[in-house]
C-alpha cells in the first residue's frame, strides 16, 4: 500500500549544495524551461532584456517550432545559453517521477548561479515588471541584503479575445484577477527571485535559502514560506510578476492540449486549468503597468 502511494507522488523538491560565488558576480539571470513557444518567446525575451536581465538560461523541452532559433535571433551574443532538456526521469525503485522543471532549475542554479546576484525561475507566460524605475536592477537595489523575494502572481485572463489578436501579449492583455491574494482556486501563488549562491532547496513555487524557509516581499518585509499568503504580505513596491495565464480562448485550448510538464497529471489538467480560469474571469480589474512600460521602452 505504501509503495503504491509513493508511486503516485512526484519528486518535486530538491536539495542543493550551495554554489560558491565567482569573483565579480552581478546582475540578473532567468532560468526557463520551454517547449514550442515560437509565437510568444521573442516578446518575452526582448522585454526582459530591455529591463535589465543579463543572461537567459533556456532548457528546451524538444521544441519543434523553431523556438531556440528565435531566441538566438532575438538576444545578443553572450546573453543566451540553450540546453536540450527533453528527458523524463524517475526513481527506478519506486517509479516516482522527478519533476523535470525542478531538475532544470536546480541545474541552472548549480551551474550558472555563481555568476549572478539574482536568479529568477519563470515561464514564457510570466513577466517580471519593475515598478521602481524602468529596470530590474534599479527595482531590486534596495533588496540587495536579502537572499530571496517572493513575488505573487497577477493572473491575467482573456481580455475579451477569443482568437489571438494582432500584436503582443503586453499590448493586448490588460485585465487580471482583482485580488492576487484571493483564496479562489488557482489565484494565489508565488514565484521567487533568489540569490543562487544562498539557495539550499527548491520547488517550482517555493525556494529555501540559507537552510531555512524565511522569505521577503519586494518591500523587504519578512515572513516564512508558510505564512507569506497573508494579505498584509502583498506588495508591488519594486517588482510585479504578471502571469498571462490564458491569453486568448484559442490559446488556452492549445495550452490544455499540450498538457502539463508531469505525465502523471494529464488527466486532471483540464479541470484544474478551467477552475483557475473561472476564478480569474469572475472578478477583473484593468492593469496596464506592463503595457505602459513596454511603450516607454519602445517595445510596442
Amino acid at each position: 500500500m505504501l509503495r503504491k502511494l509513493l508511486q503516485r507522488a512526484k519528486i518535486s523538491k530538491l536539495g542543493l549544495a550551495t554554489p560558491r560565488p565567482r569573483a565579480g558576480r552581478h546582475g540578473i539571470a532567468i532560468a526557463a524551461i520551454m517547449r514550442n513557444e515560437a509565437r510568444f518567446v521573442a516578446e518575452w525575451a526582448r522585454f526582459h532584456h530591455a529591463v535589465g536581465v543579463r543572461h537567459f538560461i533556456v532548457y528546451d523541452d524538444a521544441s519543434t517550432d523553431g523556438t531556440p532559433d528565435i531566441l538566438r535571433r532575438t538576444l545578443p551574443d553572450g546573453a543566451l545559453t540553450i540546453l536540450p532538456w527533453a528527458q523524463r526521469l524517475s526513481d527506478i525503485r519506486l517509479g516516482r517521477e522527478i519533476h523535470n522543471q525542478v531538475l532544470a532549475y536546480a541545474h541552472a542554479a548549480g551551474n550558472f548561479g555563481p555568476d549572478f546576484r539574482w536568479m529568477a525561475f519563470i515561464d514564457v507566460d510570466e513577466f517580471l515588471v519593475p515598478r521602481r524605475g524602468d529596470s530590474l536592477t534599479e527595482a531590486l537595489a534596495p533588496l540587495e541584503d536579502i537572499p530571496n523575494v517572493s513575488l505573487p502572481w497577477h493572473m491575467f485572463g482573456f481580455s475579451g479575445h477569443d482568437q489571438p489578436p494582432p500584436g503582443g501579449v503586453l499590448e493586448n492583455y490588460v485585465m487580471r484577477a482583482r485580488d492576487p491574494m484571493s483564496d479562489a482556486p488557482g489565484i494565489r501563488a508565488f514565484k521567487m527571485l533568489v540569490d543562487p549562491c544562498r539557495l539550499t532547496a527548491l520547488r517550482i513555487h517555493s525556494m529555501e535559502t540559507d537552510g531555512n524557509d524565511a522569505t521577503w516581499n519586494d518591500a523587504g518585509q519578512k515572513a516564512s514560506l508558510s505564512t507569506r499568503d497573508r494579505a498584509d504580505f502583498y506588495s508591488t513596491a519594486s517588482v510585479q510578476l504578471n502571469h498571462y495565464y490564458t491569453r486568448s480562448r484559442a490559446d488556452l485550448e492549445a495550452k490544455i492540449a499540450r498538457g502539463p510538464n508531469l505525465v502523471a497529471k494529464r488527466d486532471e489538467y483540464r479541470r484544474k486549468v478551467m477552475r483557475t480560469v473561472n476564478s480569474i474571469e469572475s472578478d477583473l480589474v484593468e492593469d496596464t503597468a506592463a503595457r505602459d512600460l513596454a511603450r516607454r521602452l519602445g517595445l510596442s
